[in-house]
C-alpha cells in the first residue's frame, strides 16, 4: 500500500522535514506557493533572508545526520561561506562584558547569506526520490478531529483540489494557519505563548575590504536589564567577500530604513565598534527593514485532543527573535525528531502523530527559554512578565555569564546550551555552580579582544576619528 505524505512549506523547516519523511513515505509532496529560484536569490516569502543568519553547531549536525550525503559544511566553504568558532572567532560584547578568545577552536558555527543555504538545500533535496515539488497553497485540512487524511490546496490561479495523505506536516512558518485549521475540525484551546519586544531589524550588506577574508564575526548586544530600549548589532562574513550587517532595537529604539541613519545607529550601541567599521566600508546594497520578529510558541503538544497524522513544525509551532540565531537549528532538530520518530512506524498509525508533536517540542524547549527569558526584560515588552523563578534564574545566570567571560570552561558550558547541544539545566551541575559564586577569575576586558591585523583592518575603515580603547587585542588563555 502506497503511503504517502504532504509537507506544506519549501523553507528550512519543510526542506528538512520532506528529508526526513523519504525513508518513511512512498511519495512525499513539498507544496509551496512561491516560485523557487534557481541558486541563491531571495524570494517574496521569506523576507528574513536578508537579515544575518548563523547555522549553530547543533543545527549543522542535525542537518548532516538527516542528509549524511549533503557534505553541507563543505558546500558552504565552497561557496565562500566560513566556519566560525564561538569561543575563538567570534568578538562579542554580552550584558556582562566582552568574552575572551580563547585558543581553543570549539562551537562552530556556519555563516552565509539564508539564499545560498537554502539553495544548497533545495538543490539537494527537492530532486531526491520520493520527493515531489507543487506550486499551490495550502487553504485547509481534510479529515475530522481524530484524523487528518489529506489538505485542500490552491493553485496559483486559484482552483482547489483536495490532496490526500497519510501525514501532513506544516512547516509554513510565522504565517502558519494551524491553530485555524484545527479549529475548524473541532479542536480548540491551542495554548499560545508571545513575548514580544517590539525588536525592529535593519540589514545592509557591504563590501569585505582586503585583508579582512578572515577577520570575526562581532556581535554586540544589549543588555536585558537596562532600562533603556535594547540596540544590538551582527556583522558576519558571508560568502562573496561581503559582510551582512543587521541592527536591532526593542520597542522604543527601533531602527530606521533610511541609510543616513545606518552608522548612526550602529555607532550609538554599548561599543561603537560594528559602526567604526562600517563607516568606511562600501555599502553593497539598500536598508531592509523587517518586524516580524515576536517571540511566539504555540503548544500543539499539550492539546487534549490531537488528531492522528498531522505535525507542526519550524516556525509554525515556535518562532523566536532572530537575534539568538536559534530558528534554522531549532528546524533541523525538529526534523530529526520526526524521523526518530517515525522509525519504522506507520506515520498514521495510532499515537504517532502526537510522539512526533512531543518530541518536536523538547527541540523547542531550551531555545524558547533563552530567547523569551531575555526579551521579558526589555522595556515595552508584550507578554508574559517575568516571573519570581524568573528573577532568581536571571541573577544566577548573570552571574555565570560574568565569570564566562573570563573562564573558558564556564563559556564552553554556556555555549553548549546556547548553541542548543544541552539542556539549560546542565549549568546548574555543582562544579558550575561553584565556579559561578567563586568567580571571575581574570579581570574584565576595557575593549574588544582584537588581533594586532584586525585592528589594523578597524583603523583603515574608521572614518569617525574614533579608537577602540583598552584591550591587548590577543586572544586569552584557557584559564
Amino acid at each position: 500500500m502506497s503511503r504517502r505524505a504532504i509537507v506544506v512549506g519549501a523553507s528550512v523547516a519543510g526542506l528538512l522535514a520532506a528529508a526526513a519523511l523519504t525513508d518513511a513515505g512512498d511519495e512525499v509532496t513539498v507544496l509551496e506557493r512561491d516560485v523557487l529560484p534557481d541558486g541563491p536569490a531571495p524570494r517574496k516569502g521569506l523576507p528574513q533572508s536578508r537579515h544575518a543568519h548563523i547555522l549553530l553547531t547543533s543545527g549543522l549536525n542535525a542537518i548532516e545526520a538527516l542528509l549524511p550525503g549533503l557534505r553541507l559544511r563543505q558546500r558552504v566553504l565552497a561557496a565562500g561561506g566560513r566556519e566560525i568558532s564561538l569561543t575563538s572567532g567570534a568578538v562579542m560584547l554580552g550584558p556582562e562584558g566582552w568574552f575572551r578568545r580563547w585558543r581553543h577552536d570549539s562551537h562552530p558555527m556556519l555563516t552565509c547569506s539564508r539564499d545560498l543555504l537554502d539553495a544548497i538545500l533545495r538543490e539537494a533535496i527537492l530532486d531526491r526520490p520520493p520527493i515531489a515539488l507543487r506550486r499551490a497553497q495550502a487553504v485547509s485540512l481534510l479529515g475530522s478531529a481524530d484524523r487528518v487524511t489529506g489538505v485542500r490546496i490552491a493553485d496559483a490561479q486559484g482552483a482547489e483540489e483536495d490532496l490526500h495523505a497519510d501525514l501532513v506536516v506544516d512547516a509554513g512558518g510565522r504565517g502558519s494557519r494551524a491553530v485555524r485549521w484545527l479549529g475548524a475540525l473541532g479542536i480548540t484551546g491551542i495554548r499560545e505563548e508571545v513575548v514580544d519586544s517590539g525588536v525592529v531589524y535593519a540589514s545592509r550588506v557591504y563590501r569585505m575590504p582586503d585583508g579582512a577574508e578572515k577577520f570575526p564575526l562581532i556581535l554586540v548586544q544589549p543588555d536585558p536589564l537596562d532600562p533603556t530600549p535594547g540596540r544590538a548589532a551582527a556583522l558576519v562574513p558571508i560568502e562573496g567577500g561581503r559582510w551582512l550587517v543587521s541592527l536591532s532595537g526593542t520597542r522604543g529604539g527601533e531602527p530606521t530604513d533610511d541609510p543616513a541613519d545606518f552608522v548612526r545607529f550602529a555607532l550609538g550601541l554599548r561599543h561603537p565598534l560594528v559602526g567604526r567599521l562600517i563607516s568606511g566600508a562600501e555599502p553593497l546594497s539598500e536598508v531592509a527593514l523587517s518586524r516580524s520578529t515576536r517571540n511566539v510558541r504555540r503548544h500543539f503538544e499539550g492539546a487534549a485532543i490531537w488528531p492522528e497524522g498531522f505535525v507542526v513544525l519550524g516556525d509554525a509551532a515556535a518562532a523566536f527573535n532572530p537575534v539568538y540565531g536559534q530558528g534554522m537549528s531549532v528546524a533541523a532538530l525538529g526534523a530529526q525528531a520526526l524521523r526518530r520518530e517515525l522509525g519504522g512506524a506507520d506515520a498514521a498509525g495510532p499515537g504517532v502523530a502526537r510522539r512526533i508533536q512531543c518530541a518536536a517540542a523538547k527541540a523547542v524547549d531550551a531555545a524558547w527559554s533563552l530567547s523569551s527569558s531575555q526579551d521579558r526584560w526589555f522595556p515595552g515588552v508584550l507578554g508574559d512578565r517575568p516571573t519570581l523563578a524568573d528573577r532568581v534564574l536571571t541573577r544566577y545566570v548573570r552571574r555565570m555569564t560574568r565569570v564566562a567571560t573570563s573562564s573558558y570552561r564556564v563559556s564552553a558550558a554556556m555555549c553548549n546550551v546556547t548553541t542548543l547541544q544541552e539542556e539549560g539545566s546542565r549549568l546548574l551541575r555543582p562544579s558550575l555552580l561553584l565556579a559561578t559564586l567563586t568567580g571571575p577569575v581574570l579581570p574584565p576586558l576595557a575593549g574588544p579582544p582584537l588581533t594586532a591585523p584586525e585592528r589594523a583592518v578597524l583603523h583603515g575603515l574608521d572614518r569617525t576619528g574614533g579608537g577602540v580603547p583598552g584591550a591587548d587585542g590577543r586572544p586569552g588563555s584557557s584559564g
